[in-house]
């Protein structure tokens, strides 16, 4: 394939539900040539590709099997160069701690022209729990944290972001509950509300609600593992 012919699409398939695309996802979808997809993307929407889309799984399954970052960007050359059009489809919105933004970066270094279209990211889907990330008076901003930096720790920043007037929201961070618990422990602050939500959109959606004092035993009880979304804030306190 000629190189002003290969590109990339870096596509957010959003939260779960497959309805929450965007038109623009939805139309590039329907002339795919070729699909890369991870687990957190509902495999419904390749159904909307051509029957001779080539599709390929390249999932990250958390804290367990995974293709390599590096085996992705081999097939994003490989399959530009074979079949011009190459559609990354990444669950949520690839730029917010989806590594996106690497892939589109590879194919720039690589004569690959790269373009981005957002999806909705899990946190937004808070709503679908009866939870707003901002409620006038309630919460002023939003902290998004990974729960689990490329080093393994917990980020930092929660420490900053549990001292302010705003909704923090942790990624990735169903491994980390007990370190989070005890953070806001003991910084006096176990009693804010605090909730986990697992497969947000879907069917089989479930959450569970109480104090961030709390988060280990809200998730056992709830049977709540990833992939999940932890809100803490008073803003969690307004869904029950």
């Amino acid at each position: 394939m000629d190189k002003e012919d290969q590109e990339l699409y870096v596509i957010g398939a959003g939260p779960g539900d497959p309805e929450l695309i965007t038109v623009k996802a939805y139309k590039i979808l329907q002339n795919a040539r070729v699909i890369l997809y991870d687990n957190l993307a509902n495999q419904e929407l390749l159904g909307i590709a051509p029957v001779d889309c080539e599709k390929i799984y390249v999932g990250k399954q958390p804290y367990g099997e995974y293709t390599p970052q590096e085996k992705i960007h081999e097939l994003i050359k490989e399959k530009a160069e074979e079949k011009g059009k190459v559609i990354r489809l990444k669950g949520g919105d690839p730029f917010i701690f989806g590594r996106g933004y690497e892939e589109i970066l590879y194919a720039r270094e690589n004569g690959i022209k790269a373009f981005f279209i957002p999806g909705i990211t899990s946190m937004q889907a808070a709503g679908f729990e009866n939870i707003p990330l901002t409620h006038r008076t309630v919460s002023e901003g939003i902290w998004a944290l990974t729960g689990t930096r490329k080093d393994g720790r917990l980020s930092s920043d929660l420490r900053l972001a549990m001292q302010s007037n705003s909704t923090v929201v942790i990624y990735m961070g169903m491994k980390k509950l007990k370190e989070i618990s005890e953070t806001y422990i003991r910084e006096g602050l176990g009693e804010t509300p605090a909730a986990i939500i697992q497969h947000a959109t879907l069917a089989k959606q479930k959450s569970g609600l109480g104090k961030v004092k709390d988060l280990p035993a809200i998730a056992e009880a709830g049977k709540l593992t990833h992939p999940s979304i932890i809100i803490i804030g008073e803003v969690a306190g307004l869904g029950t």
